[in-house]
């Protein structure tokens, strides 16, 4: 059987947007974020985190600090009573400082290595799935597996509606204040709403 998911990124989507997240204290989930991923659930949606993590390429922190905030991510979303199904993020950069991380990856966002992995690992049915960012690289994603885009005001989202919007080629299919009205959407437009 053929899952249907949406993809979150993590910055500026699930948590605040600092820049680089290059310490636990500076991790700090949004507001609703819980409840949006809970109803996903509820409504048989795999929930899959798709995130671009440079800064271990750019040498600012160590691949372990990343895998530390994932677990504070899922351990908040846990006393929730939800959680994530899957984290897959990209570490490299082509212009990277650290050597062992410079390259020029299928996986880094908007190219499509990180859903094709999770399409492989769960049995998911792109067509079914979405994808929520506050990016139109998280657009482009989208666009780039056959899935819908939906575009959240939280983090970079209104300088990206404000100033990206109006040149770029392709248009979310949604544009939400924050995940959980892109939840509420993603619901209704996958008529599961009954």
């Amino acid at each position: 059987m053929e899952h249907r998911a949406v993809f979150l990124d993590r910055d500026g989507t699930v948590n605040e947007e600092m820049g680089y997240i290059n310490h636990p204290d500076r991790f700090v989930l949004l507001p609703r974020v819980p409840e949006a991923i809970k109803f996903l659930k509820e409504h048989g949606f795999k929930v899959i985190l798709v995130t671009n993590q440079a800064g271990v390429a750019r040498g600012y922190f160590p691949e372990s600090l990343v895998k530390e905030i994932h677990q504070m991510l899922q351990d908040a979303l846990k006393k929730h009573d939800t959680c994530l199904d899957a984290i897959y993020y990209c570490p490299h950069h082509p212009q990277a400082d650290v050597a062992a991380y410079r390259k020029s990856c299928p996986c880094r966002k908007p190219k499509p290595g990180l859903i094709y992995k999770a399409q492989a690992d769960f049995n998911i049915d792109l067509t079914q799935s979405y994808v929520v960012g506050d990016r139109f690289k998280d657009i482009e994603l989208a666009h780039n597996v056959g899935a819908k885009g939906v575009l959240v005001l939280t983090g970079y989202g209104k300088g990206e509606l404000k100033y990206i919007a109006p040149v770029h080629p392709l248009k979310p299919h949604f544009i939400a204040s924050d995940l959980y009205e892109a939840a509420k959407w993603i619901i209704k437009d996958a008529r599961l709403d009954h």
